[in-house]
């Protein structure tokens, strides 16, 4: 049996024993919050309890490290949808110590895409094309430091409100601890 198999024969239960009803809520944040986070494996539950969120409380998005790389990326696209159109009137940015984006080298990245078959010939079609894969895969060194640039990256963006609070925050994924980075009322 598959993973996937796994997954879609426990679905199947779930929602024929109607599990789903404990979740019901629409799709606007009853906090009027969309936080953004990484999707590191630890903070799933996790970051719900430290922060007091339960289903239909916050927009949640995750990407790698919690971080906006392009001003008109999907990142920053659904974090004005989430003000726009669903409500919210805060966000949160939320990294957390030892995560993975910190550690990241791009050559080791490069090499393990080229064990699993990207071939060169792409690598250089890329390169040509103007993007460089070194800085696409590129980390940071200090979660504050990233942490404040997404913030700043938020808050300054042409099409965000400036009525909107963004807030940075740090969290300890063995804690819960969460630690103020940005406090978005006071900027």
């Amino acid at each position: 049996m598959t993973l996937l198999n796994d997954i879609l024969s426990y679905n199947e239960e779930f929602v024929s024993q109607k599990k789903y009803e404990d979740f019901t809520t629409t799709k606007y944040p009853d906090k009027r919050l969309v936080i953004l986070t990484c999707m590191d494996t630890r903070l799933v539950e996790l970051l719900h309890k430290a922060t007091n969120t339960k289903n239909g409380d916050v927009k949640i998005i995750k990407n790698a490290g919690a971080i906006v790389s392009h001003p008109f990326g999907s990142i920053m696209r659904s974090l004005l949808i989430a003000v726009y159109e669903l409500q919210a009137d805060e966000v949160l940015v939320i990294g957390h110590h030892d995560c993975g984006m910190s550690a990241i080298n791009s050559d080791s990245v490069l090499e393990k895409l080229k064990q699993r078959g990207v071939e060169e010939q792409t690598l250089e079609t890329i390169k040509y094309s103007g993007i460089d894969l070194h800085e696409w895969f590129q980390g940071f060194n200090r979660v504050e430091d990233s942490v404040k640039h997404s913030v700043d990256m938020i808050k300054n963006h042409p099409l965000m409100s400036k009525g909107i609070a963004i807030h940075g925050l740090v969290i300890d994924p063995e804690t819960g601890k969460l630690d103020l980075v940005v406090n978005g009322y006071e900027n």
